[in-house]
């Protein structure tokens, strides 16, 4: 009974600490309308690309974050592994294609755009080494 109850704990505080990234975009500008946020696209090569990787554990993992997103963003990845380990889905590829051939055709990594519901370009921000409070500050500014 004891570990049940430990365990339902530790299920239900990583429930509310995790943060939901979607990797379709009609869900993404959905939730963004219904739920009246900006969408935050990423686009990431978490297992090859060391400014992706330090992204995602200064800002994306921090609790201050983490927070802000649940609030107010509505987070969008598009991810380009290159490991074999790492080779995603067919159809999670093609449809990372087609977010890259529409809002990073330069193919930056990592890349950030901020969308409106609509799934309309507000900014696009590039890497730089910064804590989560003041990543945070920018996306606000921009947000608005």
């Amino acid at each position: 009974m004891k570990y049940t109850i430990q365990f339902a704990m530790l299920l239900f505080s990583s429930l509310v600490f995790s943060q939901n990234w979607t990797t379709n975009l009609e869900e993404a500008k959905t939730a963004a309308t219904t739920q009246n946020k900006s969408i935050v696209l990423v686009f990431s090569g978490s297992d090859w690309c060391a400014p992706c990787i330090k992204l995602d554990r200064n800002v994306w993992q921090s609790e201050e974050f983490k927070s802000y997103a649940t609030e107010k963003l509505v987070l969008l990845r598009a991810d380009f592994p290159k490991k074999k380990a790492n080779v995603l889905p067919e159809t999670l590829q093609e449809s990372n294609k087609a977010l890259a051939e529409k809002y990073n055709p330069e193919g930056y990594f990592p890349l950030v755009v901020v969308l409106d519901a609509k799934g309309k370009v507000v900014a696009k921000k590039g890497y730089e080494n910064q804590n989560a409070a003041k990543y945070i500050a920018e996306l606000q500014a921009i947000i608005k």
